[in-house]
């Protein structure tokens, strides 16, 4: 058994103080006791908090983060309506793609990984695509790439989800796909295949999970969403309405939006999780908050591609769930995408405190506590708060910090996600294991210069 002690720590109930964290060595939270004794306990630094679920990721992007900032040559802009948006982005990040090897795929994934752990993030849902060789052939062992993912967050310390993602098609609904996608692609049955070599390497690891993605309404048919759906209990991912195109093109191939189509044909409920949802009616907002699923929100990466906002005071209002992603990791901090978020809708709505009510005034808990409850529901895991029975994610924040300096508990969190720059974050467990502290992942220089070596390879 392993015990940590907290002077103030956020449970799912609320603070408490002098708290008692017992761990039955695997990880796990056996009880959590308030005004419990410190003796033979490691006492954590700071004021802790529930670590945050990171519940979208593409990894191997963490590579190509500030490569494609610069204006598109007139030739790409030309070819997708004149504006540099996704669909431009989405060219560079296709001929940056074929470059990967397994070996970098491991080494990108950890140092984004650390980088995750260093910023409070504990866990990660990897929704994952790059599945084959260059030229789209399988590898022998058709999960590597999957496995190679798996490698880097056992590497780093992190929890993991890993979700496999099924990719066939190039538009809605069964459009060729483009010669840069051909990693990606896969029928059923070779998903499949994937998905069972995934769920043999995650059984049994308490820090590992397993999830579905179907990636789009652009990638897959119906009948592939309906097989999935029906063979598959856990969380199912799925990127819907990221873009004002793509809703043209699904009203245009089914009569529907994206996110009407997926509630008016599938089962979408708590298993589901919509990533981005950025451009939904209201009766799709209002419907989609209903079915239980999460919006799976990545708030700095939709800025990044100039997607649009996702509507936040509706979803909430109706009961929405959302947690947080970071997609292609031009941020990897929780507190940037609520910070992201919050000050987008206030531009949005020209109003302060957004994502508030009377009965909770503080926008820095209610988003920590909305990414950590949708966060364990779109991953599948153990890892919604501070509590017997999940998992020991715990993040300290260091109140001397000049930013948190003078700060306790709803304040010192508003001062966390809004106030200031630079890392509170002094120590983070994982699983029961610290993976941070000082401020550093514990392998962080090692992990490090695999990525830079990496770097070079994928330069060259």
């Amino acid at each position: 058994m392993t015990a940590f002690f907290a002077a103030s720590a956020l449970l799912p109930e609320g603070w408490a103080r002098d708290l008692r964290i017992e761990t039955d060595g695997a990880g796990g939270i056996l009880s959590v006791t308030p005004g419990g004794d410190p003796a033979g306990a490691e006492r954590l630094p700071g004021v802790v908090i529930p670590g945050i679920p990171n519940l979208h990721s593409h990894a191997f992007q963490r590579a190509m983060a500030g490569l494609t900032e610069r204006r598109s040559p007139p030739e790409a802009r030309d070819a997708e309506g004149g504006t540099d948006s996704f669909w431009t982005w989405r060219h560079t990040m296709y001929r940056f793609v074929g470059r990967f090897s397994p070996e970098d795929a491991e080494a990108v994934a950890a140092q984004l990984y650390a980088e995750c752990l260093e910023w409070g993030f504990s866990s990660i849902t990897e929704f994952h695509y790059l599945h084959h060789q260059a030229d789209g052939t399988p590898y022998a062992q058709p999960e590597e790439m999957a496995l190679r993912h798996l490698a880097a967050a056992k590497r780093a310390g992190i929890g993991i989800t890993m979700a496999p993602s099924l990719y066939r098609h190039g538009g809605i609904f069964g459009q060729d796909p483009v010669q840069g996608q051909r990693r990606f692609l896969n029928d059923l049955d070779g998903f499949w295949r994937i998905v069972e070599g995934v769920r043999a390497a995650v059984a049994g690891d308490p820090q590992a999970g397993l999830a579905l993605a179907p990636h789009s309404l652009r990638a897959v048919t119906p009948a592939m969403l309906f097989d999935i759906a029906q063979n598959f209990q856990g969380p199912i991912h799925i990127h819907a309405a990221e873009q004002q195109r793509e809703v043209a093109e699904c009203l245009a191939a089914t009569g529907a939006r994206p996110v009407e189509w997926l509630l008016a044909n599938l089962p979408v409920d708590e298993r589901w999780c919509l990533i981005h949802c950025t451009h939904m009616t209201e009766a799709e907002t209002r419907g989609l908050a209903a079915s239980g699923a999460v919006a799976g929100l990545c708030p700095s990466t939709e800025a990044s591609l100039g997607d649009g906002f996702f509507s936040l005071p509706t979803f909430r209002e109706a009961g929405g769930r959302f947690g947080f992603g970071t997609d292609s990791h031009v941020g990897t901090s929780p507190r940037d995408e609520m910070r992201q978020l919050e000050t987008s809708q206030r531009l949005v709505q020209q109003q302060r405190s957004v994502a508030t009510d009377a009965a909770h005034p503080h926008p820095g808990r209610n988003l920590v506590e909305a990414a950590v409850v949708a966060g364990a529901q779109a991953s599948g895991r153990p890892i919604a708060g501070i509590a017997a029975g999940q998992r020991c994610d715990l993040v300290c924040l260091d109140p001397e910090h000049p930013a948190l300096y003078g700060r306790e508990e709803d304040a010192l969190l508003d001062a966390w996600v809004f106030g200031g720059q630079g890392n509170p974050v002094t120590q983070v467990v994982a699983g029961g294991a610290v993976v941070v502290r000082d401020g550093r992942h514990i392998q962080r220089d090692a992990i490090a210069a695999e990525f830079r070596a990496a770097l070079r390879r994928l330069a060259a």
